[in-house]
């Protein structure tokens, strides 16, 4: 049997007027429209809804009372259908981001914004961590999605890989180096390190050093990007890192400044990571769609540090 909502509608209006001509013009549609939809779902039902006699005109048969009365129900329950719908479409939204730590105040608000001018106003909160806890909030459903670095072991989960960023030496103004157009890992060998003290990182960061067989000077160390940064401003080392700040109140001041590293170093990769696949939420979508385009519809120079002849490797992803 299929009977549709608006069959049951027509043959309730019916009931109620008490004609097809008072329900044609209570619903606005054509009478034979009406009866075109009773007597299909007559056909359908496989009994008559309505007896209808020239000289006492429509009448509900027995069966029909009992079909009106179901049908009333449901179309009440349609009716509160659409209305909780409509409340929960009226809702702020909710979205939990899981990020590596430095992204926070690196790019993430930058996005976010732009997010929020897609979708609307949506309820944020994000989870800056280490790639290990990254993995672990993802797995157990902590975060809807995450946003990291290709470094150490991989997720279990659908990755959208963004672009590379390679490293590069940050040092104090007025630095012995701070003039140079590029740098070599063995230009460095000789100054302290002020390193970004992170699981995973510190192991990425000082590989580049074992590359070239050097065992660097920590003179520094903090979890923190910006205390980093901080720390080599004050004349503590100097730092090699990936990102820069794409936020525009988070740009370096003049005590910093910022130079490639011209060895042919392993860059991680910039992903994006979620437990939806293809078949994403379209608010989640949306946002990959914000992060992705943040970086690939930019100048690479706006977050990464790299040679002129590197430059094409960025979105080689």
């Amino acid at each position: 049997m299929s009977i549709s909502l608006r069959q049951i509608a027509y043959v309730c209006a019916v009931a109620d007027c008490g004609s097809i001509q008072a329900a044609s013009r209570r619903l606005r549609i054509s009478a034979s429209s009406i009866l075109a939809a009773i007597e299909s779902a007559e056909f359908s039902l496989g009994a008559r809804i309505f007896d209808r006699r020239r000289s006492s005109g429509i009448k509900t048969t027995p069966g029909g009372e009992r079909f009106v009365a179901a049908g009333r129900s449901l179309l009440a329950a349609e009716t509160d259908f659409q209305r909780k719908i409509g409340v929960l479409q009226s809702q702020t939204q909710s979205i939990r981001i899981g990020c590596f730590e430095p992204f926070g105040a690196l790019f993430m608000t930058e996005g976010i914004v732009r997010f929020r001018d897609i979708v609307g106003r949506t309820d944020v909160a994000l989870f800056e961590g280490d790639q290990t806890q990254l993995a672990d909030w993802l797995d157990r459903g902590i975060v809807d999605i995450v946003i990291s670095y290709d470094i150490g072991p991989k997720f279990n989960a659908h990755i959208t890989p963004i672009c590379r960023v390679p490293a590069h030496v940050m040092l104090p103004t007025g630095h012995p180096l701070a003039e140079a157009e590029s740098l070599s890992i063995d230009d460095l060998a000789t100054y302290p390190l002020v390193l970004l003290d992170l699981p995973l990182t510190v192991s990425y960061l000082l590989s580049l050093y074992d590359l070239h067989g050097i065992k660097p000077t920590v003179g520094f160390r903090s979890r923190s990007y910006e205390t980093v940064r901080s720390a080599v401003s004050a004349g503590f080392g100097l730092a090699i890192l990936n990102m820069r700040p794409i936020t525009r109140s988070n740009m370096d001041n003049a005590s910093v400044v910022r130079v490639p590293l011209s060895d042919p170093l392993p860059a991680p990769t910039l992903q994006i990571a979620d437990l939806y696949g293809p078949m994403k939420p379209v608010h989640i979508k949306a946002l990959v769609d914000v992060f992705v385009s943040l970086f690939r519809d930019s100048d690479p120079a706006h977050f990464a540090v790299v040679t002129p002849e590197r430059r094409h490797l960025i979105f080689d992803v």
